[in-house]
């Protein structure tokens, strides 16, 4: 898009917006949400542009595969690491009340040295283009996640379950991105704007722009099962099999936290607060799996646990499986890899850290939203079948 032609579309969103029964009114909250199309950036932009008096500007790389269309919503393409691409987009949103950063860089490892500098980097371009023209800018909430709280390097010997808060101390000698974008936040906004830390677990959502799709890994999976008649099994160690050792977070609740803390004057503080992003209910494996095979109509084996089982190795030569299932069902179309990384789900179901958290500070504040883990998973299956992504 030639710079003229991004500049007349940036300004058209910036004036009036419609509302309910084709009424014109100013927006009194304008919100640039980075990361739009991932798990919690999809459903922080439907919830907001669903509301009188917000319009969204979303930044991503690229778009969704099915845009959202609203009078109150202008997506933007830019390159975060591109200081001139952001230069050239983003010093024009000067009406930006709220940021919300739900994006991150994943071209290295989350633990080392240069994860860190790139997400750094890309934070501090994008706040440098816009809080020196944001006058009304009123909050920004940034997005994390448990990792906070462990490193997975050097982990110690003992298996006591730890249920972490948000007070609990950093992890020393620990590369850890989640750190630095805090910290550079801390610093950019100088104690004159108000900030929200929000930590989810395992998010649960929907997305074919996110690189830990949980949903997609298991919807991607189950289908290939049923497609082969293939036992649906769960493939990692015994003890997250069994026993408590992650936290479920919906898409959705994660996303009214960060509404919930930006928009009260009584939580949000120029200090900085930082909230735990979880269901709530606690969850096995064990217990829920036989559910999400019934959904998918596959195949539950008696025993369906299987220490030997491993996904990347399975899922390895069935990319052409895949492609036939998204022909003769009519998906959306779809390369196996733009919904599921099976490495991913190894390391998940053979994490050895514990990653639990407690809600108390959430609850305390009044905070209510609370999902079971398994409705979580079965409501996103269905949404995922509505979108044409899976079968």
């Amino acid at each position: 898009m030639a710079a003229k032609e991004f500049h007349d579309e940036a300004e058209a969103a910036t004036n009036k917006v419609s509302v309910n029964r084709g009424r014109e009114v100013d927006a009194k909250n304008v919100a640039v949400i980075f990361g739009v199309t991932g798990l919690v950036g999809k459903e922080l932009a439907r919830r907001l542009i669903s509301t009188a008096n917000w319009k969204v500007y979303g930044i991503a790389r690229k778009p969704e595969i099915t845009a959202i269309q609203s009078s109150s919503y202008c997506f933007i393409s830019c390159d975060l690491l591109n200081p001139l691409d952001i230069k050239r987009k983003l010093t024009l949103l000067e009406d930006v009340t709220h940021i919300f950063w739900v994006t991150w860089a994943s071209q290295f490892a989350s633990d080392m040295h240069k994860c860190c500098e790139q997400n750094k980097a890309m934070m501090c371009n994008a706040l440098n283009a816009i809080l020196p023209r944001a006058k009304a800018l009123k909050h920004v909430s940034l997005q994390t996640g448990m990792k906070h709280y462990v490193s997975l390097q050097g982990l110690p010997e003992e298996k006591q379950v730890r249920f972490y808060d948000e007070e609990c101390p950093r992890v020393s000698k620990s590369n850890n991105f989640y750190y630095v974008l805090e910290d550079l936040l801390k610093e950019k906004l100088a104690g004159k704007v108000a900030w929200s830390v929000h930590r989810p677990g395992l998010l649960l959502g929907s997305s074919h722009r996110s690189l830990y799709n949980f949903l997609g890994c298991l919807c991607v999976y189950g289908a290939v099962c049923k497609h082969l008649n293939l036992p649906f099994v769960f493939g990692g160690t015994r003890e997250i099999w069994e026993e408590y050792c992650l936290d479920g977070s919906d898409s959705r609740l994660v996303a009214e936290q960060h509404i919930w803390v930006a928009t009260n004057d009584d939580i949000s503080s120029t200090k900085g607060q930082a909230f735990n992003a979880i269901n709530g209910p606690r969850f096995t494996w064990k217990e829920i799996w036989p559910s999400i095979g019934k959904k998918f109509g596959v195949k539950v084996p008696e025993n369906m646990f299987s220490q030997d089982f491993w996904y990347a190795k399975a899922m390895n030569d069935k990319k052409q499986v895949w492609k036939e299932i998204v022909v003769s069902k009519g998906l959306i179309q779809t390369e196996m890899e733009d919904l599921a990384n099976w490495e991913f789900l190894d390391i998940l179901f053979r994490c050895p850290a514990k990653m639990l958290g407690t809600r108390d500070k959430a609850d305390r504040l009044g905070f209510r939203i609370r999902c079971k883990t398994l409705d979580s998973i079965l409501y996103w299956i269905d949404y995922m079948k509505d979108e044409k992504l899976i079968p």
